[in-house]
């Protein structure tokens, strides 16, 4: 039986531990989930009625920011919602770990994005790793095309195994 609820005032150490497990199921599912919405955000929103966006990433530019980072405006208001309803409104910690999961993941796509690919804050990789290579393949592949059409590789964190660099010589 799961104890959810009142019930559990008769195991008092059992609360707190089921509240970790699922709060922690939640981060790394909302975590999880979030490569998911950003394909398909990437594919149908960025590279669809809001290209006039995104199309500042997939050219060259010299600016610090670009109109595409919008887009990161947006979904962190996102995550500061969950974190402030379920903080302040209605305190649930259930919305606070999705909130977690989705600024984890947001710092993922930073530091990947941003730091590694686009090195607009200067860090050296010493030894990029199969993975790292892969992705940053896949994301070079990803911008190979200038327009909205014809675009492959849009996920950002994951990429499919035929982006190893072995493949590209």
């Amino acid at each position: 039986m799961l104890l959810l609820g009142s019930e559990i005032t008769q195991y008092p150490l059992a609360m707190p531990f089921l509240k970790i497990v699922f709060c922690v199921l939640i981060r790394d599912s909302s975590l999880s989930f979030l490569e998911f919405i950003a394909w398909v955000t990437h594919k149908h929103v960025m590279h669809g009625f809001l290209w006039r966006w995104h199309k500042s990433h997939h050219t060259v530019q010299n600016h610090i920011l670009e109109v595409n980072d919008l887009f990161v405006v947006i979904f962190s208001a996102i995550c500061i919602g969950l974190f402030y309803y379920g903080a302040q409104v209605n305190y649930n910690l259930y919305f606070i770990a999705a909130g977690i999961g989705i600024f984890c993941y947001g710092v993922s796509y930073f530091i990947f994005h941003d730091i590694i690919v686009y090195q607009r804050i200067k860090w050296k990789l010493k030894k990029k790793s199969k993975y790292l290579q892969r992705i940053i393949h896949a994301h070079y592949v990803h911008h190979n095309k200038r327009t909205k059409n014809g675009c492959e590789s849009f996920g950002f964190l994951i990429s499919r195994k035929k982006y190893e660099p072995n493949q590209f010589s």
